[in-house]
């Protein structure tokens, strides 16, 4: 069984990515820009947003916070992200989500110029995505392909399960992972509603575990020599952690890891890939490599 690290995969590419925009800009270029809008005090959201600017910092990006409170409408936010789009020096930004309840999410979505959509949620660019055109990758699935392509994982012509079906993860993995140039395999993608669930996941070569349930992948599902990727992060009550909880995976990872050929760990696997993945966006928003604008 072998472990496969994305915190120092990520390292890696960040530390690719500083020494590209050095050059940038020592050939008089721009430094590429990134801001992130939070709305509210959400622990997640506070961390992600943190981490992204820590992120900017290594990569030698220019970074943005903008902070609204819960209470904020929608037409304020709206108002937010129409002067993003205007603004020249910003390269790419992003929305942290979830969105209190009084503003539509697929409403401020849809108002972002999907040539600066780097979190990849606009339909636009899911729908170049769909069909394999160059556009801005939800960061997510992006960061699991690096990771598979980086520890040389064969994907072409495996059996791969998706567990989960949502627009950020499920989604766009599974039409990934069954694209000629990316995945190249067989894809099936299994809910909480799919019947024989256990029997599609032991004949898969690769999972793909992003349901949001903790350590619902237990050892019977997993295959000998299967690939088990983990995408939950929920956050679970530990007295013993000084923050009071831990954060735990979707995989029963104690029990699944001695039959896997490859695994992720939670943390320290999916999660750091996901905002390298948000800063290779920004850099190829920055270069104006999938649109011009």
């Amino acid at each position: 069984m072998q472990l496969i690290d994305g915190k120092a995969t990520a390292t890696a590419i960040k530390a690719e990515i500083a020494d590209e925009v050095r050059k940038i800009m020592a050939a008089g270029g721009k430094q590429p820009h990134l801001a992130a809008v939070l709305v509210g005090h959400d622990g997640g959201s506070e961390t992600y947003v943190k981490n992204k600017v820590i992120a900017c910092e290594q990569c030698g990006f220019k970074s943005t916070l903008i902070r609204y409170e819960d209470d904020v409408t929608e037409d304020e936010l709206l108002a937010c992200v129409d002067r993003l789009n205007k603004d020249q020096d910003i390269d790419g930004f992003i929305v942290q989500l979830p969105l209190p309840k009084q503003i539509d999410e697929q409403k401020i979505i849809m108002a972002i110029d999907y040539r600066k959509d780097v979190d990849g949620f606009h339909p636009i660019n899911v729908g170049r995505m769909a069909i394999g055109l160059p556009c801005f990758i939800s960061a997510t699935p992006l960061g699991i392909l690096t990771l598979l392509q980086h520890y040389h994982i064969p994907t072409s012509g495996k059996k791969c399960v998706i567990l989960g079906r949502s627009n950020i993860v499920g989604k766009p993995m599974a039409q990934l992972m069954m694209q000629k140039q990316y995945g190249d395999a067989t894809v099936t993608v299994c809910h909480s509603h799919s019947k024989n669930l256990k029997e599609e996941c032991r004949e898969a070569d690769i999972i793909i575990a992003a349901i949001g349930k903790p350590d619902f992948v237990t050892a019977d599902m997993v295959k000998e020599g299967a690939v088990v990727i983990d995408v939950g992060t929920t956050r679970v009550p530990d007295p013993t952690k000084k923050k009071g909880f831990r954060l735990n995976g979707d995989v029963k990872f104690d029990e699944v890891a001695p039959k896997c050929s490859f695994i992720t760990p939670v943390p320290g696997g999916v999660g750091p890939m996901t905002i390298c993945s948000l800063m290779k966006n920004t850099l190829s928003a920055g270069k104006k490599e999938f649109y011009q604008s």
